[in-house]
């Protein structure tokens, strides 16, 4: 893609501003390889450090990344620690990166957190006390995350706090309140697993066959330009 074409697709008036992204594949694609399973999320962690930048280029100012569900607690032990230590190296890094200051990157944490060690809580905490003030654009990591949860959640308090229930009040109350144009899942799989169920109400879906580790800029180009061929109805 030229320099040209890449300026035109950025100011493109019907890019999608949010974009959800389902983290899927790395395990697949690294018995692909003949590696252990669980390599393949060190794979896919280097590929969002590159999908940062590529929203940036394309003038993405929000995206949502699915990295660790609640039902993910229950992977063998072997790939749950590697997967630990990849979070702790991977947002120790964020700290220390200076496309975060540089761009102004609000980094978020959406899901039950406290689940995690106290050491990865830490620097979960740390990132986000880091960029509270930060809006240029915004990282929010799915961590932790079930969609099922998070609406039960919100209507707990919402309860606690004697509030009237409905959308206006629960939407408040969410974890994310704003809400993606267009999720991409790759992997190959074809359904939504739990991942913003609230907000993905009128988000355009796309599924691609790609394992995650190699989904590239062109991927999310592609992508970008097939949501601007759709024509959003929003339940109309």
């Amino acid at each position: 893609m030229s320099e040209q074409e890449l300026t035109e697709l950025k100011t493109e008036a019907k890019n999608p501003k949010h974009v959800g992204i389902i983290l899927d594949g790395n395990r697949r694609f690294a018995k692909r390889l003949v590696m252990e399973p669980w390599k393949g999320h060190e794979l896919g962690a280097g590929k969002v450090e590159k999908l940062i930048d590529w929203c940036k280029e394309l003038g993405i100012r929000e995206i949502t990344l699915y990295c660790f569900s609640l039902e993910n607690f229950n992977r063998p032990k072997k790939e749950f620690d590697f997967l630990m230590k990849i979070f702790k190296k991977e947002f120790s890094r964020l700290k220390q990166d200076k496309r975060v200051r540089d761009n102004k990157i609000k980094l978020k944490f959406i899901g039950k957190t406290e689940l995690f060690d106290k050491e990865l809580q830490k620097i979960i905490k740390e990132l986000v006390e880091m960029t509270k003030d930060y809006d240029n654009y915004k990282v929010n990591f799915a961590f932790a995350y079930g969609g099922r949860q998070e609406i039960l959640d919100a209507v707990k308090k919402l309860v606690e706090n004697r509030e009237e229930i409905n959308e206006d009040n629960l939407k408040k109350n969410l974890w994310l309140e704003s809400e993606p144009d267009l999720i991409i899942r790759t992997g190959g799989e074809k359904r939504t697993s739990n991942f913003l169920p609230w907000q993905s109400t009128y988000s355009e879906w796309i599924f691609l066959d790609k394992m995650w580790p190699e989904f590239e800029k062109q991927d999310l180009v592609d992508c970008v330009n097939e949501f601007r061929e759709r024509e959003r109805r929003f339940g109309e």
